[in-house]
């Protein structure tokens, strides 16, 4: 593994070890645009990572990992300090990912064994002996991992641009106001960009900043109040209907 400080440049495809690992803690870190031909699992001890692509965004709490097919146009950004772990595959490795980001659930074995690979040498030989046999236990634990919800699609229509640049957003009346376009429009607008309604997409917004809140050590009757939750409560009952979790089981690392 390469430990690297914040303003180092690491280029996975410039080596030409099948599997590769790098550790850093990085804080406010945004890495722009970029792709690598390798594949990449992205994942991190503490904190959290927004990946945004050319059409949606999603957020990766530290209890879980996220996949990043090769090829594919991605940017992180940490707002908060990141325990931060990127291991990269050549494509041939993983064959069973799909060619999509997607954000997974991880067990306490799946942690510990990416950990392991993360730390490993560069110079290391996945084809026999233990790191063979890490590798296969990390592939297998990845092909039962379920996938989560955790992305946002990101509409592109220029009249519905001011929602994405709120802090928070407000009720779809509201929003028709901050848009200066009617109700039924921004509805329709929506459906044709989203495929959710603006109620819904207004709700999965709600849980990736909180999520986000949660990382960066909010209290929950802070974030309650910060994203127009009647009361703690009702912010909780909320979590719990979207990710079957309270809040602080949620964030809780290595859980089933």
């Amino acid at each position: 593994m390469a430990w690297l400080n914040s303003d180092d440049n690491f280029d996975p495809d410039m080596l030409d070890n099948s599997v590769l690992g790098i550790g850093a803690d990085l804080t406010s870190h945004d890495s722009g645009f970029h792709y690598h031909q390798k594949g990449q699992l992205l994942f991190s001890q503490h904190g959290c990572m927004r990946i945004t692509l050319a059409n949606s965004v999603s957020i990766l709490p530290p209890t879980r990992v996220a996949w990043i097919p090769g090829h594919c146009k991605h940017r992180v950004e940490m707002q908060h300090t990141v325990g931060y772990r990127s291991i990269y595959f050549d494509q041939r490795v993983i064959t069973q990912l799909p060619t999509q980001l997607m954000i997974l659930t991880t067990t306490p074995l799946l942690t510990e064994v990416l950990e392991r690979i993360a730390l490993s040498p560069f110079t290391t030989d996945w084809q026999c002996g233990a790191p063979a046999n890490l590798l296969a236990v990390c592939i297998d634990e990845l092909a039962n991992a379920k996938e989560e919800t955790m992305t946002l699609p990101l509409p592109a229509d220029y009249r519905l641009s001011p929602l994405l640049e709120m802090d928070v957003l407000p009720p779809l009346k509201e929003a028709a106001t901050q848009c200066g376009a009617s109700e039924k429009t921004i509805t329709r607008l929506f459906k044709k960009e989203t495929g959710m309604s603006y109620q819904q997409w207004r709700q999965q917004w709600r849980i990736i900043k909180a999520i986000e809140l949660l990382a960066a050590g909010k209290k929950q009757g802070d974030i309650a109040h910060r994203l127009h939750f009647a009361s703690d409560s009702a912010f909780i009952t909320f979590f719990r209907t979207m990710l079957g979790e309270s809040p602080r089981t949620y964030m809780k690392m290595n859980h089933h």
